[in-house]
């Protein structure tokens, strides 16, 4: 779906149409679930997240520029509310991550690997990568500079490789 077309549902759903709601929740739903995921790690807590999101934005539906960045870093603040909330943090140490590969070795792997990361790389991967959001679009959503957001997260890809390729941190 294009940013134009998501701007338009935004717009129908801020007038009150609740049909574009639906529309809006079958594009986003997988990719949201899947930063939830990487950024919480644990599924059962992402699944509560996402409908918080998703409530919230069916409940007071916002009237913004540019709704993707605004769905993803709704999301990411929720998250971020989420683990601060955890006492003390859980099951951060083996998340259970939603990759999409056919062996199931190297998706162990990677998710081994992507669990060694700080919340805040896996947070920078995900919205890159799983969201499929710019570099730019990151930077705002996590109120960073856009070369600060560049570094972490080449930094970021660069522990993943080395873990993968077989190093330690």
């Amino acid at each position: 779906m294009t940013d134009q077309r998501l701007k338009q549902l935004f717009q129908q759903l801020y007038n009150g149409d609740r049909q574009a709601f639906s529309e809006i929740y079958q594009e986003m739903k997988v990719p949201v679930f899947t930063v939830l995921v990487r950024v919480i790690g644990e599924r059962a807590l992402a699944e509560d997240v996402l409908q918080e999101v998703f409530l919230k934005l069916y409940q007071q539906p916002p009237q913004v520029e540019k709704p993707r960045a605004y769905v993803f870093r709704m999301a990411r603040n929720l998250a971020i509310d989420t683990l601060r909330k955890q006492q003390p943090i859980e099951n951060l140490e083996q998340p259970e991550l939603c990759f999409q590969f056919c062996d199931p070795d190297s998706r162990i792997d990677l998710e081994r690997a992507f669990s060694m990361l700080t919340v805040q790389e896996r947070q920078l991967v995900a919205l890159h990568l799983s969201a499929g959001l710019t570099f730019r679009e990151v930077a705002v959503i996590v109120e960073r500079p856009l070369g600060t957001v560049l570094w972490q997260y080449q930094k970021a890809i660069g522990k993943l490789r080395m873990i993968l390729d077989g190093g330690c941190l």
